[in-house]
Order: structure tokens, then sequence, then C-alpha cells
């Protein structure tokens, strides 16, 4: 039912470009957005009609007169009857106040024992017009100690237009990731880009680069005996999920989701 709803308003649609190297699983099927996967929060943020406030970095959790007490780096604390958790396992473990006396000892283990992958992303933007001659959309490379994964990004989202610079995204490997997860970021930027010189070599030079250290890229380990969520306090409630209780595909997060709003109903 998501994917039909988000295919009825075009926020997703099938992928059809040619994608080398990409192993297709038997019976599954592969979509794209074509205005980038933060359409897809966007669309479902907005059918909920809540107020959103972006930016608000979260650093100390305590209980307060049967209620959560939020601090965060800037501005002031706030109070809520519910909290609900769903960023990257390692985060919820950074957090400080009652919350860290709150997971109990067994939940630790289990939170703990969660584990991700890091990467790098790079994005290099064209002027519109600019010509990027391969006959592929998008590739995985095997054989590169740098490079995992490149996009010819307006190709694989057909859309493809005169008035629109085209761009190109790459994903470095695991391992060049982990290696390189506290070096300069402008050294790591110059890195991939040699790398990306050796294997397109007809890249023309582009208007403008953007290097993004993804340290929480993909889960390669969910927590344990968890069915997409963990409540951590009954009364008021606390509980955590995402993909880090699942695994990192729109289904995973679709399952998480599920499982924390019947959660949350329940408490209701």
């Amino acid at each position: 039912s998501f994917y039909e709803e988000l295919l009825s308003h075009g926020i997703l649609k099938l992928l059809t470009a040619p994608i080398e190297g990409m192993v297709v699983k038997e019976g599954s099927c592969n979509y794209m957005a074509p205005q980038g996967i933060s359409s897809v929060v966007k669309f479902y943020l907005k059918q909920s009609g809540a107020d959103v406030f972006y930016e608000q970095h979260v650093t100390h959790i305590s209980l307060r007169d049967g209620k959560w007490e939020v601090s965060r780096k800037m501005g002031p604390t706030e109070q809520f009857d519910i909290v609900i958790l769903t960023m990257p396992v390692p985060q919820i473990l950074q957090l400080q106040g009652d919350i860290v006396n709150i997971i109990n000892e067994s939940q630790k283990q289990q939170l703990q024992s969660a584990s991700y992958s890091s990467r790098y992303a790079l994005g290099l933007f064209y002027e519109a017009g600019t010509q990027i001659d391969v006959p592929w959309a998008a590739q995985y490379i095997t054989d590169n100690p740098c490079i995992r994964f490149i996009s010819i990004d307006n190709k694989k989202r057909n859309i493809e237009s005169p008035e629109i610079g085209p761009s190109v995204v790459v994903h470095t490997t695991m391992m060049f990731g982990s290696e390189h997860l506290d070096s300069d970021p402008a050294e790591v930027q110059q890195l991939i880009l040699s790398h990306l010189e050796r294997i397109v070599p007809s890249l023309p030079k582009p208007v403008s680069i953007k290097c993004q250290k993804w340290r929480y890229s993909q889960v390669t380990k969910a927590v344990p005996s968890c069915l997409g969520q963990m409540i951590l306090h009954t009364q008021p409630l606390l509980i955590c999920g995402g993909d880090g209780f699942t695994h990192s595909n729109f289904d995973g997060c679709i399952d998480s989701a599920m499982s924390l709003a019947e959660a949350v109903k329940s408490h209701l």
C-alpha cells in the first residue's frame, strides 16, 4: 500500500535506467525518487500535519514530573508526554541525562551490538547543457579500493533537461570509509576525485563539488531480538526504532515505523 500510494503521487517511479553491475534479486522490484529520496519523507510529513522543527540537536533526556524533559544544544529545554528516538543506535547511547540509567544493562548490550558501515558521498554539479558521455545511468564498481558506486543522477531519475545541469554522485567503499573516517575532508575529496578520473576519464570539470561524510551509512548488524522497536520506559513512554532495528532499505524503515506506531497507539 505504501508503494502504491507513492507511485500514484509520482513520488516514486519504476527504475528503468540502465544500472551496470547491479545484483537483481528474483522477484524484487526497484524504484527511484525523481525529486530525491527526501521527497518521500516530505510527502509523509505533509500528510501528518505535524509541525516539524529541523536542526534541533538533542543532548539530554530526563524525567521531570511524569514527563520527558528534552535538552538541546541551542535553545531552552522542552517537555513531552512521549519521546520516540529514530537516530542511528550509537547516537541513542551518546545521549545524556536520566536516559543513561533508564536503559537497563541487557538493553544496553543489545543496542551496543548494532553496527553500521561508514562511507563518503561526493556530488559533482555541472552547468546546464553539459554532456556526460557514458552508456549507463549508474554503475557498481567491484575492483576499486575507493569507489563502489557512480550515478549520473539526472539520468537515473529520468529527468534529463536542457535547463538543469547534470550531477554525478559517487559513493565510496565501506573499507575506504572506515579507513578515512577521521581524515581531512579536503584530502578525502581529492583522493576520491583521482580514483574517479581513472574510472571515468571523460568526465568534464564540474562547477561545484560537495563531499559528505556518512558516518552511519547502512546497518551491517541490526539490534538483535527486537521487532522494529525497543521500549526503554513505559510511563511516560520512551521508545526507539528505525532501520537500526530492522535493515537499511525502504522496507526496513516501513517495518520499524509500523511497529513503532502500534506500540505508541497502545500507550495512548
